[in-house]
């Protein structure tokens, strides 16, 4: 079997200014399209969802979390209602799911540019990023080992700098 060289990443860069992701927002009429491409009547209470998934509040947000956020705004809507929606959203690739370990699987509107995850195994946050560098890499593996890449989902995990601070007091 032929051995695949992978080349390696590079050991520094700037986290700041290579990797952090700038996310834009879905216009109303936008969310309007992502109801009607999943074959479904636009509603007050879809678009409301949706809104609250595409708002510049937490973008990684559990089901129970949204149903709260939407249920504080219209106490008619159940939580069957919301989580339908999502496991359509995330059925057709709309909606993100993202799963640390045990803990709840937490949800997010698909940006309009790609992006991956870091996720702090101790607290569940989950950082955006880009870079690149890897998504060459990527392509490079997957064109040397005769595929044609579609799509990919990159999911780092690791303890957050909050967290190994917290750590290291408890050593201390």
């Amino acid at each position: 079997m032929e051995k695949t060289h992978i080349p390696k990443l590079p050991k520094s860069f700037d986290f700041q200014e290579t990797l952090l992701k700038k996310r834009s927002s879905y216009t109303e009429a936008e969310l309007k399209e992502v109801i009607r491409s999943l074959h479904l009547k636009v509603t007050q209470q879809r678009l409301m969802i949706l809104k609250i998934l595409n708002s510049g509040q937490r973008k990684h947000i559990t089901a129970q979390e949204l149903y709260e956020r939407v249920s504080a705004e219209d106490s008619s809507i159940g939580f069957a209602t919301v989580y339908r929606l999502l496991k359509k959203l995330a059925d057709s690739h709309l909606v993100t799911e993202v799963r640390v370990g045990g803990a709840p699987a937490r949800y997010e509107l698909n940006p309009k540019s790609h992006h991956d995850h870091i996720t702090c195994i101790q607290c569940g946050k989950i950082s955006e990023f880009e870079n690149q560098e890897i998504e060459q890499l990527q392509s490079m593996v997957a064109k040397k080992m005769g595929y044609q890449l579609t799509s990919h989902v990159l999911e780092l995990f690791g303890i957050c700098l909050n967290c190994q601070k917290h750590n290291f007091k408890k050593e201390a």
